[in-house]
């Protein structure tokens, strides 16, 4: 709905000389959600917070924050803060100065900075902190420190550089679920950019998944990862086995020279197609029992499960993920549900494949 829109991009390129790093896009932010731009690097993804941030202007397209054009609108102007990777603390201010650093530039009052700062260190767990010196801290405070004075100015859009790609892996995940949880408490909408797909998946309301400066599929993480609209995104969400195929009817799709039963619908019979079918959906069995066999190549033990990838008789590669143990040079049966098969269409647009979705929603529940 409009009034829950804050940001909105209209057919927004950017383009460096010669170089296009966004070409023609356009999508919606809702308010108070954790949204996400998920993609390698050099899609385009942190271009697009910077042009949000009002730190460059687009070359084409508009950018309306709360409904007003915000095109030429200098980045102080904007209701919106930034936390950069590298966080952009002052080394030389404690920990309180450096959250109360904008507070001075606005010149507020003494008491209600004193106010503001402690309640901010209070809302990311930093109450005492107030004079530590920034060389102190470690690297999930210094994060923070960093949110902390980003929500000071009480900001409608916090924007996020990939600001968990310096920690270790532990304290990663340790700030994943900080961050996830300040967010919900702030009410604040917070645009995350990262590269990491496992982090985007846990964190999100919303994806937006992109690729060379085009959002190829946005969605909850659940429908990105259940229904990725094209290989890239079903490559880049997730560990996926994909396979060429074409449609027999509504209920039957033929890959590997073989029949299957399917649920997605809405493409035309004998329609080429790919298919997607997640490492977790595989069930390993007897070669006579499953409707694949393959004969098992390598296997790594995952410490929740093995990783076992093997190939069929036509030469495409399989990847499991199962509690079972194959053996390696032996054939295997691979087993799957209907729900497990995805169908995609060669290069369908995301509003044709969201149309398709719909349909075939529908129908399921009637």
């Amino acid at each position: 709905m409009e009034e829950q829109t804050i940001i909105r991009f209209e057919n927004v390129t950017k383009k460096f000389d010669e170089t296009t790093v966004l070409r023609d896009v356009s999508f919606e932010i809702e308010k108070g959600k954790f949204h996400t731009l998920l993609g390698p690097s050099g899609c385009g993804k942190t271009t697009i917070l910077r042009l949000i941030a009002g730190f460059m202007e687009p070359t084409e397209g508009t950018i309306y924050i709360n409904g007003k054009k915000v095109n030429q609108l200098p980045a102080n102007k904007r209701q919106v803060n930034t936390v950069f990777q590298d966080y952009a603390l002052f080394p030389h201010l404690n920990v309180f100065e450096n959250v109360a650093f904008g507070l001075r530039i606005k010149k507020m009052k003494n008491a209600q900075i004193q106010e503001k700062v402690r309640e901010a260190l209070r809302f990311v767990n930093l109450e005492g902190y107030e004079t530590r010196e920034i060389n102190e801290m470690s690297g999930g405070q210094r994060q923070r420190v960093a949110i902390a004075r980003a929500i000071v100015n009480e900001p409608e859009v916090i924007l996020l550089d990939e600001p968990l790609s310096a920690l270790d892996l532990k304290l990663r995940t340790e700030m994943q679920y900080e961050l996830r949880e300040l967010q919900r408490r702030l009410g604040i909408t917070f645009i995350f950019v990262t590269h990491d797909q496992e982090e985007a998946l846990a964190m999100s309301d919303e994806i937006f998944v992109m690729n060379e400066g085009v959002i190829q599929q946005s969605g909850t993480p659940i429908d990105i990862y259940d229904e990725p609209i094209n290989r890239f995104v079903a490559d880049f969400i997730g560990e996926s086995n994909i396979v060429s195929g074409k449609m027999v009817n509504d209920y039957l799709v033929e890959f590997v020279g073989k029949q299957f039963e399917c649920v997605d619908k809405g493409l035309q019979a004998n329609e080429s197609i790919e298919i997607v079918i997640r490492p977790e959906d595989l069930e390993i069995t007897k070669p006579e029992q499953g409707k694949l066999e393959v004969r098992v190549d390598s296997q790594l033990f995952r410490g929740v499960h093995y990783e076992i990838c093997g190939f069929d008789d036509a030469g495409n590669e399989w990847l499991v993920h199962s509690t079972k143990k194959a053996v390696v040079g032996t054939k295997i049966g691979l087993y799957f549900e209907p729900e497990a098969i995805h169908v995609m269409r060669f290069n369908e647009s995301e509003e044709d494949f969201d149309r398709r979705l719909e349909g075939y929603q529908e129908g399921a529940s009637k």
